[in-house]
């Protein structure tokens, strides 16, 4: 099934509902459905074989991505964010793909390959409107990995994949019409895609607000009675700390999940005690499983907080117990399942799995797909990670990779080499250090160093701290040993 079926059905049943609110104005779900037809139609007539967007939150999100649908090609919402060379070369990989954004957007990425630009302001209020229809492709989300081992890979998000998990986690048409979700994620974040299609099969208003501050975000659900919302780490303490210091407490909030990197226990205590009165969910998942696997809800919450039995209370730290629909595994190195307790690496298996990349054979092993998301199963079933396999660093919900880092301090002419790790951060969760070998003798300025970064790459990339060793430890096939510089670092710091 596709995911314009989603739409379309709302669409009828409830016409005059408000779909989204941002910047611009309102759409109603009728008027979300022409737009996204005309959309499409616009596609068609064009030929292409994708619809790109690159821009912040807005009402274009959901428009492209139903047009796509309905239009049977991809949606593959780009990284603003990149540096120019980076969001190019992606460009350059979609094939002839229509590309909404803006002014700033389009002198970016004009002239590459065979991609054609169309205006934000034109896919809001299209001239045109007609009907399209296709039985073509099955892929509804091409989304960019953040290429932690070389090149991005394009993760393929299929029609059934983010269908799976609507049907198997959303009831259609269960949102009052009072209720609205504020979306603040990014749309080229995994979770951009989910808040879209759960908000919709339930009929709920969606609030888009196209970046983020505390103080923004506190008017946004205050202005537009918001009931639901999801943020990361960083974007909570920020929010909870503007809280305190004026003392709203957000009436109208009922729902509030977070994801996308580790939760400080403090902080989702102190947010618990702020609003008692808002159910919290911490929501587990990858790009490549179609958003999320394992939950832990209001209710799992509320009981760690209240229990005197420590391993009861642990669980506050924990992603809770897979979804329904999903198996989970934890497997040892010899991969064989190891009992409760022991960590191990996350395997998952379902319906909304992809484990699929663009130009790549399947990552699926019978079905099964490899997270590479380190962790353990307590007696309870509750899941607590314990890192990553392949050193991602999760800076605020952002995943960053350490070789981009690596590379650009490596162009220093001081610099010999260069290793980049994730260390624990409160207001971050985790951010990068970079730990470099220099020529004999040489100082290296590290002001000098986080510019060169900032010019080449963008702020979240700039390392938090830049220390100076006599060597990096390898292994006898000369792979770098990430553990044992962390490890060292920590020591060292003590």
């Amino acid at each position: 099934m596709s995911i314009s079926v989603l739409l379309s059905t709302i669409a009828e049943i409830a016409p005059d509902r408000t779909a989204i609110v941002d910047g611009q104005g309102a759409l109603s779900y009728a008027e979300l459905q022409r737009g996204a037809q005309s959309l499409a139609a616009r596609a068609a007539h064009d030929g292409v074989e994708a619809i790109a967007f690159i821009g912040t939150n807005s009402a274009a999100v959901p428009l492209l991505l139903f047009a796509s649908a309905s239009a049977g090609i991809p949606f593959a919402p780009l990284n603003y964010r990149l540096a120019d060379e980076q969001l190019r070369r992606q460009v350059e990989r979609l094939g002839r793909v229509l590309i909404v954004t803006d002014d700033a957007g389009a002198r970016r990425v004009g002239g590459v390959g065979d991609a054609i630009l169309l205006d934000i302001a034109q896919a809001r209020t299209p001239a045109v409107v007609e009907s399209a229809s296709s039985d073509g492709g099955n892929i509804a989300v091409w989304l960019f990995t953040s290429g932690t081992t070389g090149e991005p890979k394009i993760v393929e998000l299929s029609h059934e994949n983010l269908t799976s998990y609507i049907l198997g986690t959303v009831e259609m048409l269960s949102a009052p019409e009072e209720d609205a979700a504020l979306v603040s994620v990014p749309p080229y974040h995994v979770a951009g895609i989910a808040a879209v299609l759960s908000s919709v099969f339930a009929a709920r208003k969606m609030v888009y607000l196209d970046s983020f501050d505390a103080e923004g975000w506190i008017a946004a659900v205050s202005d537009q009675k918001v009931t639901s919302a999801m943020v990361v780490p960083t974007m909570l303490q920020r929010i909870l700390d503007e809280l305190v210091s004026t003392g709203e407490t957000l009436p109208s909030l009922r729902a509030l999940s977070y994801g996308g990197g580790r939760m400080p226990v403090e902080l989702i205590s102190a947010t618990l005690a702020h609003l008692p009165h808002v159910g919290f969910t911490n929501a587990y998942g990858l790009t490549e499983t179609s958003s999320t696997i394992a939950l832990l809800g209001p209710d799992d919450h509320r009981e760690a907080l209240a229990s005197s039995d420590l391993s009861v209370r642990a669980r506050l730290g924990s992603v809770g117990r897979p979804i329904p629909s999903i198996e989970l595994q934890i497997r040892g190195d010899d991969g064989a399942i190891v009992p409760p307790g022991d960590e191990g690496d996350i395997w998952v298996r379902g319906p909304q799995i992809a484990g699929a990349y663009r130009g790549m054979d399947s990552h699926l092993v019978n079905g099964w797909f490899a997270t590479k998301d380190r962790g353990r199963l307590d007696v309870g079933g509750y899941l607590f990670l314990s890192g990553r396999a392949d050193d991602v660093i999760i800076r605020g919900g952002e995943n960053i990779s350490p070789g981009e880092i690596e590379d650009v301090l490596r162009e220093h002419p001081t610099v010999v080499d260069a290793a980049v790790v994730a260390m624990p951060d409160d207001q971050w969760g985790e951010v990068p250090v970079a730990v470099l070998v220099i020529l004999p003798g040489a100082t290296v300025d590290p002001d000098e160093l986080r510019t060169l970064v900032r010019s080449r790459l963008r702020s979240s990339r700039v390392p938090a701290n830049i220390v100076v060793w006599g060597e990096l430890p390898h292994n006898e096939m000369g792979k770098l040993l990430r553990k044992d510089i962390r490890a060292q670092l920590v020591e060292r710091a003590s």
